[in-house]
């Protein structure tokens, strides 16, 4: 009792066309698993690109409230840049656990 093999599975163009299908899902330069992965850095890089255009508008208006009021202007440098007048002492506390 010898089993025949279908004569689907020696077609030409059957071989041929599962053999494509198996080259491009795991052995091609844009297989399945690298196609996975650029979609998952894409949209992390996509919440990055809103975190970041949040901080740029933050920025502008604070740039823009900087340049029309120097009480604003002071309150900045004392607390970016730990400026002081003359007769003044700093003390820095750090809250970040």
């Amino acid at each position: 009792m010898s089993k025949k093999i279908p004569r689907w599975l020696k077609n030409f163009y059957f071989l041929f066309g599962f053999g494509f299908i198996i080259w491009l899902l795991f052995f091609d330069s844009s297989d399945f698993l690298t196609v996975w992965q650029n979609r998952r850095r894409l949209k992390e890089l996509e919440k990055e690109k809103e975190y970041y255009l949040e901080k740029i508008e933050e920025v502008k208006k604070e740039t823009l409230s900087l340049g029309s009021d120097t009480a604003m202007l002071e309150k900045f440098a004392r607390e970016k840049y730990l400026m002081k007048k003359d007769n003044e002492d700093i003390f820095i506390i750090d809250d970040k656990k």
